[in-house]
């Protein structure tokens, strides 16, 4: 026989009107976030120094995954940096993913299938618009 035994919710501490009804907070440990592989996409970052870093890179693309790159250690070297994008445009053509550059240190390639807009969101008075 199973003994099932419930949790008490959780109040936070320090005196407020609410007092009375106690706060309910969900514990994510006891969800299961489908941790097999392949059940979701996932945002690979990585940090790149040479031009040879590229090629283990392009496995976890044509696997699915989302890669964002982080370019930092290299962006000086301006011959290195077109080869590297070069290579990550040819990468995103082939799959017919896509590729875009975030901010001044960051590369962002996408799979098959999953394309970047390059119009930022703003929230104005609570409504989201594009800019």
């Amino acid at each position: 026989m199973a003994i099932i035994l419930k949790k008490k919710p959780i109040k936070p501490s320090g005196n407020s009107d609410n007092d009375s009804e106690p706060k309910k907070y969900i514990d994510l440990n006891e969800f299961n976030f489908g941790e097999e592989a392949g059940e979701y996409k996932t945002v690979r970052i990585a940090e790149i120094y040479k031009f040879e870093d590229i090629k283990p890179l392009e496995d976890i693309i044509n696997n699915g995954d989302i890669l964002m790159i982080d370019y930092t250690p290299i962006m000086d070297d301006e011959l290195t940096m077109r080869r590297i994008i070069s290579e990550l445009k040819q990468l995103a053509l082939d799959g017919d993913g896509d590729i875009v550059s975030v901010g001044k240190n960051y590369i962002i390639v996408t799979p098959t299938g999953i394309k970047i807009s390059r119009k930022k969101l703003r929230v104005e008075k609570g409504e989201i618009q594009e800019a």
